[in-house]
Parts: C-alpha cells; sequence; structure tokens
C-alpha cells in the first residue's frame, strides 16, 4: 500500500475538500491571530506560514501523517549512519560533516568524527598555506588566482555560499581572485584563461567520482593552458597548480593530481550535500577558515533543532509538511524562490538541483510506480528583479504557484542612512508582495470597481522566512533546514532522496553520440539524432 492509501492521508483529502474553496483574506479576516499561530522561530531563522491556505486542523492531520510515516524514526537513521540510501546501500551523513570533533559518531567501528575533523584541518592548513602566499606556481610566483572547476553539487554550493558571504573575511586574509567553472562546453574557461596570469593560478578540481566527463574536459583544458605557457612538464605543472577534491582518490592520482595535494571525503556524502565537506575549500579561502568554521556551525545549530524539536514546532519539518499539503492536497505544482537580498542570488539555482534532483522520482523505495505527485518545479531569482519577470504570472496568471519569500531582517549596521533605505526598500517590497499573492486587491479600497485586467484574486500561499542577518552561521542554518525539509518531504512520499539515477542515462548516451559526432557512422539511432548529427558534419565540411 502506498501512502496515498493511508488513514492519514486519506483523512487529509477529506479536510482538504473543506478547505480548498476558502480565500486568504476570509482566513485572516477570521482569525486576527494567525501569525502567533503559524510562524516559529530557531537557529537565527523565522518561518511565518499564515499566509498559507492551512488551519489549525490542517496542522494537526499533517502532523498525524508524518507520525504515521515514522518520521521521528526516520530522522533518527539519518543522524545515526543507517542505510537511508537505499539503492546504493549506504548512509547518507551530511549532518557529520558539520558536528564538532568532541561529538563521536562510530560507523562500522570507526569513529569517522575524526575522520571528518582530520579532513577539515588538512583542508585549512593548505587554505593557510595560500592565504600565507606559501604555495608557489611553477615559477615561483605565490598563488593569486583560484579556479574551482566542478559542476552540479560540487559547483553550486560554493559558488552560492562564496557569494553570499563575500563580505565575511579577516584583515590577515591575504585577498585572493576566485572564480568557478562548470560549463561543459568551455565557454566559461576560454574566457577566463585569456585574463589569468599562469604561473600565479591554482586549480582545485573539485569532483566526487573524478569520472565526470564535464569537470574532465575542463581539468584537461586547463592543464594543457599551463603546459603550454610553462613549456614544463605535466607533473611539475600538476604539482604546483592543481589540487583535487574527491572521493576516489585513486582516480584522482590516475589523473596526475599527487597524493599530497589531494583532499578527500567519503562516498556517503552526496554531491549536492558536499559544501560542508572540503568541496568547500573555495569557500574558506573566500571567508577564511573561521567563518568556515562559523557556517558549519550554524548548519549544526539547524540539525540539533531538526532532530530535537517536538514537529510541532519543528522549521524543516513544518516547511516540509506545508509543502506536501500544497503539492499533494491544493494541487499546487510550481514552487517559487524569492530571496529579496541579491547576496542570495544563487539559492534558487541551489534549491532547484537540491530539491528536484532529490526528490524528482516516481518510484517508491519498494519499486513501485505511485498516483500521487512527489516534487513540484522549482524556479527563482532575487526578488526585485523577479517582479520585473514573472511576478505577473504569479498575480494575474492561470497557474497557482507557491512561493518562499526569504530575507534578512538587518543588514547594513555598519553603513550609512542611504544603504540602509535601500535595505528598507527591499523589505517593504518584500512583505508587500506577499501580502498581495495571499490577499489580492482587498487590500485596496474600491478594488471592486476596478476592469477586470487590473483585478488581483490572491490566495497565492506563500512562506516568508526570515533571518536575523545575513551570515555565516544563519547562511549555514538556512540551508540545512531546506536539506531536511527534501528529507521529509521524501520519508511522506516513500522515496530515496540521496541517489540520482535519472541523470546517468543522459550521460551513457552523450559518451555513445561522441564518436558518431567526429568519425561519420553508420551506427544505429533514432531519425532526428542521425539527422542532427549530419547537419552538424556538413557545417564542420564547409567551415
Amino acid at each position: 500500500m502506498t501512502v496515498d492509501q493511508s488513514p492519514a492521508w486519506l483523512a487529509l483529502n477529506r479536510h482538504a475538500d473543506e478547505v480548498r474553496d476558502q480565500h486568504l483574506k476570509d482566513m485572516f479576516e477570521e482569525d486576527h491571530h494567525r501569525f502567533q499561530k503559524f510562524s516559529f522561530r530557531a537557529a537565527h531563522c523565522l518561518a511565518d506560514f499564515s499566509k498559507q491556505r492551512i488551519t489549525d486542523a490542517t496542522l494537526q492531520q499533517l502532523i498525524k501523517l508524518a507520525e504515521q510515516q515514522q518520521l521521528p524514526q526516520k530522522i533518527e537513521a539519518l543522524f545515526t549512519g543507517e542505510h537511508v540510501n537505499t539503492s546504493e546501500n549506504r548512509p547518507a551523513l551530511h549532518t557529520a560533516l558539520r558536528q564538532p570533533k568532541e561529538i563521536p559518531l562510530v560507523l562500522q567501528g570507526v569513529d569517522i568524527s575524526k575522520e571528518i575533523h582530520c579532513s577539515l584541518e588538512r583542508m585549512e592548513a593548505l587554505v593557510e598555506q595560500i592565504h600565507n602566499g606559501q604555495w608557489r606556481g611553477y615559477d615561483g610566483s605565490p598563488i593569486k588566482t583560484v579556479v574551482n572547476i566542478g559542476v552540479g553539487g560540487s559547483d553550486l554550493g560554493p559558488l552560492m555560499t562564496c557569494r553570499a558571504l563575500n563580505l565575511f573575511t579577516t584583515d590577515e586574509i591575504r585577498d585572493i581572485d576566485l572564480h568557478f567553472v562548470s560549463s561543459m562546453d568551455g565557454s566559461q574557461l576560454a574566457r577566463l584563461l585569456n585574463q589569468i596570469d599562469p604561473a600565479s593560478t591554482l586549480f582545485i578540481v573539485s569532483s566526487k567520482s573524478f569520472s565526470t566527463i564535464d569537470t574532465l574536459a575542463n581539468s584537461n583544458t586547463a592543464r594543457e593552458w599551463l603546459v603550454n605557457a610553462s613549456g614544463l612538464p605535466v607533473e611539475l605543472i600538476s604539482q604546483h597548480h592543481f589540487i583535487g577534491v574527491t572521493a576516489s582518490p585513486s582516480k584522482a592520482s590516475e589523473w596526475g593530481i599527487p597524493e599530497k595535494n589531494q583532499l578527500h571525503f567519503w562516498d556517503w556524502t552526496g554531491g549536492r550535500y558536499s559544501m560542508w565537506s572540503a568541496i568547500g575549500m573555495a569557500i574558506a579561502l573566500q571567508t577564511g577558515n573561521t567563518n568556515f568554521r562559523r557556517l558549519l556551525a550554524g548548519a549544526h545549530e539547524m540539525d540539533t533543532h531538526f532532530r530535537s524539536a517536538p514537529l510541532t514546532r519543528n522549521l524543516p519539518v513544518l516547511l516540509a509538511m506545508v509543502g506536501i499539503w500544497n503539492i499533494n492536497f491544493l494541487n499546487i505544482h510550481a514552487h517559487a524562490v524569492l530571496p529579496y537580498d541579491g547576496r542570495l542570488q544563487h539559492l534558487p539555482a541551489y534549491l532547484e538541483q537540491l530539491e528536484m534532483e532529490s526528490n524528482g522520482k516516481s518510484v517508491t523505495l519498494n519499486g513501485e510506480k505511485f498516483n500521487y505527485s512527489t516534487c513540484p518545479i522549482l524556479w527563482g531569482e532575487v526578488g526585485p528583479n523577479a517582479q520585473h519577470a514573472f511576478y505577473q504570472l504569479l498575480h494575474q496568471g492561470t497557474e497557482s504557484v507557491m512561493c518562499d519569500f526569504i530575507a534578512p531582517a538587518l543588514r547594513y549596521k555598519e553603513h550609512g542612512d542611504e544603504l540602509k533605505a535601500q535595505h528598507q526598500l527591499a523589505l517593504a517590497n518584500c512583505l508587500a508582495q506577499s501580502r498581495l499573492l495571499a490577499l489580492g486587491d482587498s487590500v485596496l479600497e474600491d478594488a471592486a470597481n476596478a476592469p477586470s485586467h487590473k483585478r488581483y484574486r490572491g490566495n497565492q500561499p506563500s512562506t516568508t522566512i526570515m533571518i536575523d542577518e545575513l551570515t555565516p552561521e544563519s547562511f549555514g542554518a538556512l540551508i540545512a533546514m531546506y536539506e531536511h525539509k527534501v528529507y521529509v518531504q521524501s520519508v511522506i512520499w516513500e522515496i530515496n532522496p540521496f541517489d540520482q539515477w535519472g541523470v546517468e542515462l543522459g550521460k551513457q548516451v552523450a559518451t555513445s553520440l561522441l564518436d558518431q559526432l567526429t568519425t561519420p557512422s553508420a551506427a544505429s539511432t533514432d531519425c532526428s539524432t542521425a539527422g542532427l548529427i549530419q547537419f552538424i558534419q556538413q557545417q564542420r565540411q564547409e567551415a
């Protein structure tokens, strides 16, 4: 029996029939204490669910569903190293990457906490070496430019965090020019190599498997560029200009990175959960080791809350269950992520990967196909920019969309009134947009007499997530909250959020087509692909 046939699910279906036609403006008129009832705080974050189409009974029924699915036991299984990644028969212990050194975690007779902190300290030593100008290029120049080569979780997490925390550094840190390269077509690297000095550039090759074709293609190009610029052998270039961060040290060595230049993490660390490991070296280079530790501490604070707080006041649980309500009972399958702080510009892209790669599944843990929806389509943009792009659809389109508004309460404490005023403007827009989406034009006088093309229907549900201010701690807590939200929803939907078999077949087919693109053949394929290959080959011949 799948979850949609269970008693708690069927009870929520009946409850949805009672709530579905209610408008948020009526809910607010009937209950002036919605904010007090439906807002919750923990670990630097406040989550306001009062603009969601829920009642007291809705939350009670959702918690019953979570209890029916044994969520408390599943949370404990995540933290204690049970094999929650069933298809790959291993744990998912990203939470262990940010727990303090003095807290042991024994896995198969080994205290992995000690191993984790040994890796972290090794990373910190390399970061200090670079900051102190002690890591030298092939001609003795200190490293001035660092390029992180990765894709997916090995790119998005560090990139997002470096942009979010770019103002957090300490005076003793030498300025490093940091870049990120992920595009398979080489466009990012081609532009970058014309701007940087090879003798003072270090490449961090971030790849769990060290076999991802995107990452290796960029790494090979970077190494060839260095060899051509220096005239030195590959072995010397690899020693001076490459660090490998991987869970496959033998593959990194095979590619040519010496063992002393390698940082390791574990196969139980999923790529999209890996920024807390040595994959986060770029973050430590940008912000300093102390601030990287603060990031881990903030995430651990949210971990502790998630593990210990009752379900009724548990931020990740409530965030997840309200999402379940929207998706499976109100039939809302689009989710917009709207940060009102330009430093969070990469957060929507990060959450797109985190949620859609984790929970974009249609088969249960038992291999059964099911008839209910799982992960919605996520997209987003910095809120003020999005207002001039797709908010038209949110306010007057035909699609129901759930939204997350995200903003810090405080900013520019050390700056003048002008920048503080700009932050106030951003906050005013954030609050106004969520209010209008919920209540529609009922907030305006005489709205009923406006022409139909100027009417705002409202009743679009949203959650507002406020952090006290954007710091390494609050940012770590925010990201950990969304990670745990994903896990909770996977428990309810009875799926494995820690594998991604849906991306593997495309890689295999791409490899098989590579030879056909370079060498004409009569290999069997569909007529569309064959026609496109023929067009490409014709263009090459005519060029």
